[in-house]
C-alpha cells in the first residue's frame, strides 16, 4: 500500500485504526512504534526517541489537559452526544452534535433554536453556526455550569473507529496540567516520566506551551478551527536561545506547532503571546521556527497533514506515510508515532 497522488490522498485500511489503547494490547505507552523520517525512513519504538535527538535540542510540549467533553443528551426524541469544543468570550460554548454511534448528526437537520436536553435538567440551545457556511459546529448557550456537567456526566470524546468507551485515564498525557482540551493532545500520549528524564539527562530541553484543542472531525476535510493558546515568556526565550545556539526546536504535536508558529515574527523570533489563533500552516505557509515534529498518524484528507508538510516538506511526509502504510503502523490517538525532521 502506498500513498496515492499526494500526502493527503491515500486509502487507510480499517485494520490500521487503533481501536484500543496500547496498554490493552500488552504494551507500555512508550512501546508504540516510532517512524523517524529524515534523509530516509527508520523504524523503532517510542522509548528510543532520545537516540534521535541531540544535546541542545528543545522539545516543546502542550500542557493542556483533556476534558470529559462528551455528554449524552436528547434532541427531540433522538439520542445524541453533545461535544463541548471550547468556550467563547461571551460565556457561550462551541458544540458539535453527534449521533450515539459517534458519527455526525445530519447538519441539514439542525437549526438555530434547537434544544439539546442534558442530564439533571440542563439544556443547550443552538444559536448559530460558529464558522458559516459550515454547519457542523454551533455556538450554544447552556443553562448549567459546563465544567460541572463534564465532571459529573462527561466522558472523553471518541469516534466510531474506537468501538469501546475507555476511561478518562487513557486520555491523559504526562504533560497535562491545565484543563481545557476537548480532545487529547495525543502526540504526547506515548511520553512517560522516565522518557522525559532520559531526554533531560541527555541534554535535551523541555518547555511548555498551552493550546486547548477543539473537536476535530475525521469525516470532514475542514481547515483547523480557531483555538485558544498561550506561549509563555520562558518558553519563547528558550526557543530563541536554542535556535541561536544551533539547536533544533521539536514540537510535540500539531498543537504545539500551531502555537509556536502563531507567536513567531517575520525574523523567526518567538515572543510571548496568548489569545486565539486562526493560523493555517501548509506548503504555502511553511513553519519558521519548528524544525521537527513528533506526531501521530492522521486520517486521509485531514488538515493536520498540511501542517506536517509545513514542517517537514511534501516529500518527507509522503515517504513517511507510504512507509507507515506499507509496514503496519496504527493510526489515531491510540496508534503509533512519527518523528518528522527537516
Amino acid at each position: 500500500m502506498t500513498v496515492i497522488l499526494d500526502e493527503r490522498s491515500f486509502v487507510l485500511p480499517p485494520e490500521r485504526n487503533a481501536v484500543q489503547p496500547p496498554e490493552a494490547r500488552g504494551l507500555r505507552r512508550d512501546e508504540v512504534r516510532l517512524l523517524v523520517a529524515r534523509d530516509g525512513v527508520t523504524h523503532g519504538r517510542f522509548h528510543e526517541l532520545p537516540e534521535h535527538v541531540r544535546a541542545g535540542d528543545l522539545v516543546v510540549v502542550n500542557n493542556s489537559a483533556t476534558l470529559n467533553a462528551a455528554v449524552d443528551g436528547l434532541l427531540g426524541d433522538r439520542a445524541v452526544a453533545l461535544h463541548l469544543s471550547t468556550w467563547l468570550d461571551d460565556g457561550c460554548w462551541v458544540v458539535e452534535v453527534r449521533l450515539p454511534e459517534r458519527t455526525p448528526f445530519p447538519d441539514d437537520q439542525l437549526a438555530a433554536g434547537d434544544v439539546v436536553r442534558l442530564p439533571d435538567g440542563g439544556t443547550a440551545t443552538l444559536l448559530a453556526p460558529w464558522l458559516p457556511p459550515a454547519r457542523r459546529l454551533w455556538a450554544a448557550r447552556l443553562t448549567v455550569d459546563p465544567h460541572e456537567l463534564m465532571r459529573e456526566h462527561g466522558h472523553p470524546i471518541t469516534y466510531s473507529y474506537v468501538p469501546q468507551r475507555w476511561s478518562a485515564s487513557y486520555y491523559t498525557t504526562v504533560f497535562g496540567r491545565i484543563p481545557g482540551s476537548a480532545e487529547m493532545p495525543s502526540a504526547a500520549r506515548p511520553f512517560t516520566d522516565r522518557l522525559v528524564l532520559d531526554l533531560i539527562t541527555a541534554g535535551v530541553g523541555v518547555a511548555p506551551i498551552t493550546l486547548h484543542t477543539g473537536v476535530s472531525s475525521p469525516e470532514a476535510g475542514e481547515p483547523p478551527s480557531p483555538e485558544r493558546f498561550s506561549v509563555p515568556a520562558g518558553t519563547a526565550r528558550l526557543v530563541n536561545n536554542t535556535k541561536a545556539a544551533g539547536g533544533r526546536v521539536i514540537a510535540v504535536g500539531t498543537t504545539v506547532t500551531r502555537a509556536l508558529e502563531s507567536a513567531v515574527d517575520p525574523t523567526g523570533r518567538v515572543h510571548p503571546a496568548s489569545g486565539w489563533t486562526e493560523l493555517v500552516l501548509g506548503a504555502d505557509h511553511p513553519a519558521r521556527v519548528v524544525d521537527g515534529l513528533i506526531t501521530g498518524w492522521h486520517a486521509p484528507g485531514a488538515s493536520h497533514l498540511d501542517l506536517l508538510v509545513a514542517v517537514a516538506g511534501e516529500r518527507a511526509v509522503r515517504d513517511a506515510y507510504a512507509a507507515a502504510l506499507a509496514t503496519g503502523y496504527l493510526w489515531h490517538e491510540f496508534g503509533d508515532s512519527a518523528l518528522l525532521l527537516r
